[in-house]
């Protein structure tokens, strides 16, 4: 089920142990992961001090880039939960110098208030 969901476009939470040592090396000393998404290759990482979204590129997903956002640089965000038919939650960023946000869909099994806390934890510092 995980892959379907995540061929939808639907993120699933990924256990932080591993997380912390796949990612280790991109890490500040002392950042501290708090939560990790999964979606199909790609993650989106909430540390204590930036939000690092993942992107594995090309067939072998051996290419990468890793774009980090300090959340001072979030100028708000929205979240749009599951409803009756919409089995998915979506959550928008606005980074300042962007137009467009970044979007990210969250199936059922995430919390997504539990996402926002955390945006909200740091964000609003």
């Amino acid at each position: 089920m995980a892959m379907f969901n995540g061929l939808l476009g639907n993120a699933t939470q990924v256990a932080l142990p591993e997380v912390q040592r796949e990612y280790a090396q991109i890490l500040a000393p002392q950042e501290k992961i708090e939560r990790a998404y999964k979606l199909v290759r790609d993650m989106f990482i909430f540390t204590d001090k930036r939000l690092i979204l993942v992107d594995k590129q090309g067939v072998t997903g051996k290419k990468t880039e890793y774009h980090s956002i300090p959340y001072k640089s979030i100028t708000h965000y929205s979240v749009e939960t599951a409803g009756h038919f919409d089995l998915d939650a979506e959550l928008c960023l606005y980074v300042s110098g962007g137009t467009l946000p970044l979007k990210k869909t969250f199936n059922k099994s995430v919390n997504i208030y539990e996402v926002q806390a955390v945006l909200s934890q740091y964000i609003l510092k």
